[in-house]
């Protein structure tokens, strides 16, 4: 190596050595602030996020008069109808908190619900809500109007209500009334 390699060599190593003595020396003054400082108090996931609720009336059956009687429930708001209108249906399945009657079987699930642009709601129910329903022609009417008034009487999209089991048509629920129209709500069945 000649001598002008020689002074670059040197050179490199000195600037190596102020280097290393700043990057070690000059970090000992910085002040480092802890992690749980700059991080927010907590994150809230927005699953946990509080949200907007919306008061609903559901209808059970009365054994001693044999209407409809309304109940109030709290039910979380939003998005929009056809989400709503499936927390409305679960207030059903879930029962009266009142004494009444419930007209679907407490192990019914809702399989589906979607609302027609002419405002026909297809709510579509598990096999349970046939095999676990009550039989008789009042039981069978207390059903299908507990269901439809609940809908129509909460959503003004909502015109009429048709029926499905298992993602078909069932002609009827036990025999009595007809599952093959769609059903407009009958408030006449509502205690008043």
């Amino acid at each position: 190596m000649n001598k002008k390699g020689w002074i670059v060599l040197g050179l490199s190593l000195v600037l190596l050595l102020v280097l290393v003595f700043i990057f070690f020396r000059g970090g000992a003054r910085e002040e480092i602030s802890p992690m749980s400082e700059a991080l927010p108090s907590k994150i809230v996931p927005e699953s946990e996020q509080p949200r907007e609720v919306k008061m609903v009336t559901v209808f059970f059956l009365s054994e001693e008069d044999g209407l409809l009687h309304a109940e109030v429930r709290q039910i979380a708001a939003g998005p929009n109808d056809v989400q709503e209108a499936e927390r409305v249906i679960e207030q059903l399945i879930r029962g009266s908190d009142k004494g009444f009657l419930s007209a679907l079987p407490a192990e019914t699930q809702l399989r589906q619900l979607f609302i027609t642009g002419n405002g026909v709601a297809y709510v579509d129910f598990s096999k349970e809500f046939v095999e676990k329903h009550s039989s008789g022609s009042s039981a069978e009417m207390a059903t299908v109007y507990s269901v439809v008034n609940s809908l129509a009487y909460n959503f003004k999209s909502i015109k009429k209500v048709f029926i499905l089991v298992e993602g078909g048509e069932k002609e009827t629920l036990g025999g009595h009334i007809s599952l093959s129209e769609a059903f407009a709500p009958l408030y006449s069945l509502d205690a008043q």
